[in-house]
């Protein structure tokens, strides 16, 4: 999936499917380093992909508490 559209994706999600999203994204992340460790995996590069991912949703979710935030005001 290209970065727009994921990122078109992920901006469309409510905060309890974003939030649903980053645990799910930590968890991969987690089994990725852990394949990396025991040597079963060599592919860096989906570490890094998961790393963003996970930042992109931390965004987002920020992005959406400060709009709500100026909003309430």
């Amino acid at each position: 999936m290209r970065k727009k559209e994921q990122r078109d994706k992920l901006r469309d999600m409510d905060n309890a499917k974003l939030r649903e999203e980053l645990v799910d994204t930590k968890k991969e992340l987690f089994n990725l380093r852990f394949m990396l460790a025991t040597g079963a995996s060599t592919d860096h590069a989906q570490i890094n992909l998961a790393k963003k991912k996970v930042a992109r949703i931390h965004t987002i979710l920020r992005q959406k508490e400060l709009v709500s935030a100026s909003s309430a005001k």
